[in-house]
């Protein structure tokens, strides 16, 4: 069996997803930690593995990949069993566009290099905070509408988890992280819910990795 190694950092919402994925196939990985804090990301060493110094990478099949959707997609298309994406074109372009509403318009503006040079630029410690809920409050204000629609059932996309699922969770898991109110967005925060009294999502919870 090809050994499965997992790049990652306890705390990225990247990871995190990866990690969900993992877990809903009970595929078993090893780890190895990036710690972000402490910039091992931009040692040489794992540069040679991912050249944007970013986390996760994922060494599976005797390949080594990089950015979380697109190894969720990987994922999906060689163990279909996962559900990760739905059978329809309709369904597949759904679960997508919510994904990357989160991947790619919310995250990336609000992630640890970001938010460290805002605050490195105005000298204020506090606009870290005042950008990172501005625009998860915008985000997921937009997710909550897209959500108010017939193919919403108990997640994102009917009633079995899929990408979108595992991009809306580790989302969730930062607007709490940073005191967001979230009775605003009660689609999103019931999804998540529910996504959370799962195992697979439990075990790959920030907590329980920084706690192995």
């Amino acid at each position: 069996m090809t050994e499965i190694v997992l790049y990652d950092y306890w705390r990225s919402s990247a990871s995190y997803r990866v990690r969900i994925a993992l877990r809903t196939l009970a595929l078993a990985y090893d780890t190895v930690p990036i710690d972000l804090v402490a910039s091992a990301h931009k040692d040489p060493d794992y540069l040679r593995i991912n050249p944007q110094g970013l986390v996760p990478s994922l060494s599976i099949d005797g390949h080594t990949l990089t950015q979380s959707l697109a190894i969720i997609e990987y994922l999906a298309e060689t163990r279909p069993e996962g559900g990760f994406l739905p059978d329809t074109v309709f369904g597949r372009q759904r679960v997508r566009a919510l994904s990357y509403s989160i991947a790619m318009d919310v995250h990336p503006i609000c992630n640890l290099n970001v938010v460290s040079h805002v605050a490195r630029l105005t000298g204020d410690e506090g606009a870290r905070r005042e950008w990172t809920i501005k625009f998860i409050n915008s985000g997921l204000s937009a997710l909550e509408q897209m959500l108010d629609e017939p193919t919403t059932g108990r997640f994102c996309y009917g009633d079995t988890p899929t990408m979108a699922d595992f991009c809306l969770v580790p989302q969730v898991y930062n607007a709490r992280r940073w005191g967001i109110e979230m009775s605003a967005f009660p689609r999103v925060a019931g999804i998540a819910d529910q996504c959370n009294m799962l195992p697979e999502f439990k075990a790959a919870h920030p907590d329980a990795v920084k706690q192995m």
